[in-house]
């Protein structure tokens, strides 16, 4: 099941970060030659963690094929289960990095309640206070925001003429049982959820057309269109393409921003600075659209993340 970092986040403790960890090692083998980019990192010896869906996964498969590609002997951690337990792995040195999101650093991370809209204002604030404050490093952004949205069937879409939030209030006045919406029992609690956003667009439907369903429900649901017409989805998952829906544009920019960057701790960026340098070109290609390609190859097409990841980095010409 798909779930956006730092929504449902799993308890801290040390017994289920060590059970996590052990159950959570991705695959082993490697599929890039060792040093076939260089023998800059020979010698060197990390160990690369994500969460436990796949965008996070593939994202962390992406930097342990850079790093063997220049030498260095990786340890796979990916797949570790829960936001805290992934964090904690890196600050407590169980792993030394993963990639993680600007809005969850901001808000579950840093523990401020306001997120800030622009993107770049939420990367630098969020960069500033952790190393300021925990002594850990982000790496440059990718355009990549895998944030809150709402999508509906295409052609339902047009049938209704949705493109925008915004337009969802005309639509509960003047059509009140084409507005049904699929979302998750937390997002329907949340600031950043179903309160704030019914708020700020002014959308106001009768309770009996708002269902709360788990996560991989929703999109089955929003794409048969019986339950709900629109399903609260996360921007970058690729079942929106696979599954034939479109994505409302948030045009009051309500959601926050969760761009993906590497974090590592302090002393690791100091001592190995091209590990930056390495990622940084690889970031700035990770779109929402490539993204949502890259998750619906492990989603949609069953295939594995360390795959999916060499693939694209050999395509792109990251990789030989």
């Amino acid at each position: 099941m798909f779930t956006l970092p730092g929504r449902a986040l799993a308890a801290g403790t040390a017994a289920l970060l060590s059970g996590a960890m052990l159950a959570g090692c991705g695959s082993s083998g490697t599929t890039v030659k060792q040093g076939s980019l260089g023998q800059e990192l020979k010698g060197a010896t990390f160990t690369v963690g994500s969460k436990d869906f796949s965008e996070s996964i593939i994202l962390g498969e992406i930097t342990i094929s850079l790093l063997r590609a220049h030498g260095a002997t990786v340890n796979d951690k990916t797949n570790i289960k829960g936001s805290t337990n992934t964090r904690t792995a890196l600050t407590s040195k169980n792993i030394d990095m993963y990639w993680e999101y600007t809005g969850t650093g901001w808000v579950t991370y840093l523990k401020h309640t306001k997120p800030i809209p622009d993107a770049q204002g939420q990367y630098d604030a969020v960069a500033k206070e952790d190393l300021a404050k925990n002594q850990i490093v982000w790496g440059k952004p990718a355009p990549l925001n895998n944030t809150y949205a709402f999508a509906i069937r295409k052609d339902k879409a047009a049938a209704l003429g949705v493109t925008k939030l915004s337009d969802l209030t005309a639509l509960a006045q003047a059509k009140p049982n084409e507005a049904t919406f699929c979302i998750e029992s937390e997002f329907s609690t949340r600031d950043d959820g179903w309160p704030g956003v019914t708020e700020a667009y002014g959308i106001n439907v009768p309770k009996s057309n708002v269902k709360s369903l788990d996560t991989g429900v929703i999109y089955s649901e929003t794409q048969k269109g019986q339950t709900c017409n629109f399903g609260e989805v996360f921007a970058t998952d690729g079942r929106i393409a696979s599954m034939g829906l479109t994505v409302l544009q948030d045009d009051k920019k309500f959601f926050p921003v969760y761009n993906a960057a590497l974090t590592l701790r302090q002393d690791t960026s100091t001592k190995y600075p091209q590990i930056q340098q390495y990622l940084e070109p690889v970031a700035a290609k990770l779109t929402d659209d490539v993204m949502r390609q890259l998750n619906a190859k492990v989603d949609a097409d069953g295939l594995e993340p360390e795959t999916v990841a060499h693939d694209w980095l050999k395509e792109q010409g990251f990789v030989k």
